[in-house]
């Protein structure tokens, strides 16, 4: 997975995710991830150090990556868009019943 693949998952995440987190965690989140701001950057604007900055970016991901193994929403949420994707494009009526049931299966 190249860099930008992984920012946008960690970004997917995030989006699902983020009212688990504290303020602080979702104030480094958005800093880096959406305002494009360096570690040096947002260490300046919040007066910690840099490691400081780093170590809560890769607990907060880790933190992320940990809510979607247990609960799984983006997965379940990736799965649903398909299937209603499929139902937009099909015309058979028997099989549009088939991915509603397919749809209802996903928890």
């Amino acid at each position: 997975m190249n860099i930008l693949d992984k920012a946008i998952e960690i970004s997917e995440l995030y989006d699902v995710y983020q009212d688990l987190l504290t303020d602080k965690q979702k104030e480094y989140m958005e800093s880096y991830y959406y305002n494009n701001y360096s570690i040096s950057e947002i260490s300046e604007n919040m007066n910690v150090s840099r490691n400081a900055v780093h170590d809560q970016l890769k607990r907060t991901v880790k933190k992320l990556y940990d809510y979607e193994s247990k609960l799984e929403l983006r997965n379940k949420d990736k799965l649903r868009y398909k299937i209603l994707e499929k139902m937009k494009n099909e015309k058979d009526l028997n099989k549009v019943l088939d991915l509603v049931k397919e749809l209802e299966k996903v928890e």
